[in-house]
């Protein structure tokens, strides 16, 4: 499944990536307060968000660059569209809310 080169596939990696990174970086930092605290705390102090997203899509800049290496194309293309809407829905939250 991994070895295609397939848009959807990137577009699913890309998504799922931040979403494991976050649940390891709630466990590592957070596994004292219940989720709900959690988020509270996100939604209380907009500061910690890039501090909390960057680590999020470490994952897709690794995932990215081993599916540009191997040069499949498309599904980098995906992983690299989903960072970046990750990102700017990271930065909407942090200055409009």
């Amino acid at each position: 499944m991994f070895k295609k080169d397939n848009l959807r596939l990137g577009l699913a990696l890309g998504f799922i990536a931040p979403l494991l990174s976050l649940v390891v970086y709630y466990l590592i930092k957070f596994r004292l307060f219940s989720v709900a605290d959690f988020l509270g705390y996100i939604a209380a102090n907009k500061k910690v968000i890039t501090g909390i997203v960057v680590p999020c899509l470490i994952l897709n800049i690794a995932l990215f660059t081993l599916y540009i290496n191997t040069r499949r194309d498309k599904t980098a293309k995906g992983i690299f569209a989903v960072t970046l809407v990750y990102a700017i829905v990271a930065l909407l939250l942090k200055f409009l809310l």
